[in-house]
């Protein structure tokens, strides 16, 4: 081996880390749709149970009951505060979220325990839908989330951002430690957003 193998071995890990940090971001992957991938702890069937029971749930995203079934309802209640410990406050925009809403939707697509999907109501008229897809990968379970329909600029930043720091409750969650508080962390990542996401 030369030095200059020596040189471009030793270089790998940090060249490896800083490509699982940028793929830590959601991407554009078409018009108003973004996609986020994460590596969990399985087996897949306890990620699923995250994905679908309304306790588990509540944890790092929102509880409330869902029908497992194409067509089924599906109701989801948002309590921030409830998420990590202190929560933060909101920002100005999303002060009138501090108390927590309930948005609702439908499933599209149900095949346990590797594929979810479900209509998402965002108070536009017109209903976005997210997928959750699981595939293991040895003792590890790869998720890959895909949002599309999503309306304007200001809405994909939002849900980007919102995305981005509920998948990193889980992460936590599923490691048995403590997320990050979600208001100041969710501004963090929504204006890094600003930044990444190309203005149409």
């Amino acid at each position: 081996m030369t030095a200059q193998d020596n040189t471009e071995a030793d270089l790998w890990p940090s060249v490896e880390r800083a490509q699982q940090a940028l793929s830590e971001f959601g991407v554009l992957t078409e018009a108003r749709t973004i996609r986020f991938q994460r590596m969990l702890p399985g087996p897949i069937e306890r990620v699923w149970a995250f994905l679908t029971e309304s306790d588990k749930r509540g944890r790092w995203l929102a509880s409330g009951p869902m029908e497992l079934h194409v067509g089924g309802k599906v109701e989801l209640n948002f309590r921030h505060a409830e998420l990590c410990s202190p929560a933060g406050t909101p920002p100005e925009k999303y002060r009138t979220l501090e108390a927590g809403f309930t948005t609702y939707g439908r499933i599209t697509r149900c095949d346990p325990p590797r594929l979810l999907s479900y209509t998402w109501d965002q108070g536009s008229g017109v209903a976005s839908e997210v997928a959750f897809e699981l595939s293991p990968r040895g003792e590890e379970v790869l998720l890959v989330l895909t949002h599309r329909r999503l309306g304007d600029r200001a809405m994909m930043l939002s849900v980007a951002g919102g995305w981005h720091t509920h998948l990193e409750i889980l992460v936590e969650d599923l490691h048995g430690r403590e997320g990050p508080p979600f208001w100041s962390r969710h501004a963090a990542l929504e204006a890094e957003y600003q930044r990444r996401l190309p203005v149409e």
